[in-house]
């Protein structure tokens, strides 16, 4: 009889929310939307095209700056479980939608709607924090302004749901900009909404067990539609929605949060959002950013996609295998992104060494520092300021200013997974990474060395600097280090005290860079430097090129673990190429294969071996993670001896991305 109650109930709850709503409604918002053509775009030499962006260069200040804190903060930090609360609490027995029901009830009345009130930051003092942030090292703060729980944090214009209205009743992106700027911080904003649309689709679901399956969460109310978004159409899924409307709502709100703020930095959770109005957006920011900076372009946006220096790219909670092109940005956490009552958070440091790390290589570091709903600090965060504020103070010659050396380092982790979510390193005493200002150049020892630091790419014969030092500096020691140099490297002896734990950082003045090195060179000393040898042949003669042995050379292509299985992927840039030292022990013919994923038939390269060289076009193996090996066609190897295999793409208008596992040289019979 239950179980007949319930399902009536549901029914009923159903036909009444059917009845109050046509197939797909027109605009419910409360305020209306303007559409794009309405909103004018500062005049400038932007416009929202690919051409436009091009022009582009990322301002000194940022490229200086090095590290920025965040504050990824807003109502999901209520409930203490973390991110993407607003949209898990609608999972069906997820932790989080099951610390929901117990603690606010379940999401057909009580909803994410109810949580926002409860989001008061009654302790929050931003110059307070700022200033905290400031003595951390922090050169700029980023502000969320809206995550994709579709919740503004400034005065929004076209957007009722914002912490002027509701929750603290604040404007929480004003008050933290005028707090950056007291302290002479850059500041920036970041948005989340672009993917709101489709990510906060599950509050129109139900429950499909127990007594209340069937009855609609309150998301499916179209009073609260403004908040929770129409229902998707079928087909727009993805991270962006194609609904036009949502574009329009999307361009109008980032270009209010631009408009009224004039921030130095707007980063977006994805790549860049929706083709021309995303670009559009981006015109405007540099646009309005060199009205308002006296004719000089001073802004920088962020997203989560190459765009070959037309932005900074941002990669979440990982890194980059090698001194990029163009600077880039890793954006990580202490903890979790929102507070979690689940969860510890990363120690000094761990940041310190992914610091260090990100500078080396052409990148800067955007740390989320996780506050409680309130506004204050975790006693746990506190200590932490304090200990990157003391280490600042020693060490900060070494990263603000400086630019990429030769090479970024050297050491056991030198062999970095590329991409997201690889932010967890295990770097030693013996990892060290270099950065130069003007003619020093610094040598940043991670971990807690003793004894001494052998610094091997500074050898006497080392092909990188000519030259001998004339001074090495320990940053923070009162008295000067002994040094020598040999064929080993340049070998420091360390006091019994050091200046500080998580790194030591060394100035060396005196040596000149060699400005003119080969890439053949700078890579057979990469090799050397990492106890790389040539792959030697098989006893048939085979040569066996893996994907877990391959160089690679350019911005996006890096090696992917699948299945225990490596392969190079993410090769979206023509530009980017890959190779491998090998060992011949007999001249001749060389039949070629190569184990391939590819979704596409007309992608050209271009396999090249010193002089000699195949035109290969891939086949279509039904996708990227679909394998299959394909003969390219023979090579001639002139003599034995150690040879290079590269596999280049052959023009930007040909190139369509490939995965590649391996490439095998078979003797020709």
């Amino acid at each position: 009889m239950r179980n007949l109650e319930s399902s009536l109930l549901a029914l009923l709850v159903f036909i009444a929310s059917a009845s109050a709503q046509t197939e797909y409604p027109p605009e419910t918002k409360a305020i209306p939307i303007p559409k794009m053509e309405d909103l004018p775009l500062v005049d400038g030499p932007f416009k929202g095209t690919v051409e436009s962006l091009k022009q582009y260069q990322c301002p000194d200040w940022f490229r200086d700056g090095k590290f920025g804190i965040w504050a990824h903060w807003g109502p999901q930090a209520v409930p203490g479980d973390g991110d993407w609360y607003a949209r898990k609490m609608y999972w069906e027995g997820d932790g989080d939608y099951v610390d929901h029901l117990k603690i606010y009830g379940h999401p057909s009345k009580s909803g994410y709607k109810d949580i926002i009130p409860l989001w008061k930051a009654e302790k929050w003092d931003p110059d307070h924090l700022m200033a905290l942030y400031k003595a951390a090292g922090a050169h700029f703060f980023v502000a969320q302004a809206v995550h994709a729980d579709n919740f503004d944090n400034w005065n929004s214009k076209y957007h009722k749901w914002n912490s002027v209205n509701m929750g603290p009743h604040k404007d929480m992106v004003g008050l933290w900009q005028q707090a950056a700027q007291k302290q002479g911080l850059r500041f920036g904003v970041s948005e989340h909404l672009g993917g709101s649309f489709n990510w906060f689709q599950d509050s129109h679901g139900s429950d499909k067990n127990g007594p209340l399956a069937g009855v609609p969460y309150d998301g499916a109310n179209p009073a609260y539609w403004d908040l929770y978004h129409l229902p998707a159409k079928p087909g727009y899924d993805g991270w962006y929605s194609h609904d036009p409307r949502w574009i329009q709502e999307w361009y109008a709100r980032i270009y209010d949060l631009i408009d009224q703020y004039k921030p130095d930095l707007l980063y977006s959770d994805g790549g860049l959002p929706f083709e021309e109005a995303g670009r559009t957006i981006v015109a405007q920011l540099y646009n309005v950013s060199i009205k308002n900076n006296g004719g000089k372009l001073e802004a920088v946006y962020n997203c989560k996609e190459y765009l070959a220096g037309n932005s900074v790219q941002d990669v979440e909670r990982g890194g980059m295998n090698d001194i990029q092109p163009y600077p880039w940005q890793t954006d990580t956490s202490t903890g979790d992104w929102f507070y979690n009552k689940h969860e510890g958070y990363k120690s000094s440091d761990e940041v310190i060494h992914t610091l260090m790390d990100i500078v080396s290589k052409n990148g800067n570091l955007l740390l989320n520092v996780v506050l409680y709903p309130d506004g204050s600090l975790p006693p746990e965060m506190e200590s932490f300021l304090s200990e990157m504020a003391d280490w600042m103070k020693i060490n900060g010659e070494a990263i603000f200013g400086t630019r990429p050396w030769t090479i970024y380092g050297e050491g056991p982790a030198s062999s970095i997974k590329q991409g997201a979510f690889n932010d967890n390193v295990p770097f030693t005493a013996k990892d060290i990474r270099f950065t130069r200002k003007k003619d020093d150049i610094y040598a940043t020892a991670l971990g807690t060395p003793s004894g001494s630091v052998v610094i091997h790419a500074l050898a006497s014969d080392s092909p990188l600097v000519k030259g001998d030092p004339t001074s090495v500096t320990l940053l923070g020691a009162a008295d000067p280090v002994k040094w020598s140099r040999t064929a080993e490297g340049l070998i420091i002896q360390l006091p019994e005290t050091l200046p500080c734990k998580s790194a030591i950082s060394f100035r060396i003045s005196g040596l000149s860079t060699v400005a003119d090195l080969s890439e053949d060179t700078l890579a057979d000393f990469k090799d050397k430097l990492n106890n790389r040898p040539a792959i030697d042949p098989a006893a048939d003669g085979s040569i066996h090129l893996e994907a877990s042995e391959v160089r690679l050379r350019g911005a996006t292509v890096q090696v992917e673990t699948k299945n225990n299985v490596a392969n190079i992927g993410f090769w979206n840039v023509p530009e980017d190429s890959v190779s491998w030292k090998f060992n011949v022990t007999k001249a001749g013919s060389y039949d070629v294969s190569i184990n391939l994923g590819s979704q596409d038939d007309t992608s050209q390269f271009v396999v090249k071996i010193g002089s000699q060289a195949i035109d290969a076009k891939s086949i279509n193996t039904g996708g990227w993670d679909h394998y299959s090996s394909q003969d390219l066609g023979t090579i001639k190897i002139q003599s034995a001896g150690v040879h290079t295999l590269e596999i280049s793409p052959k023009s930007t208008d040909t190139w369509k991305a490939i995965n590649a596992r391996s490439v095998i040289l078979k003797p020709s019979a």
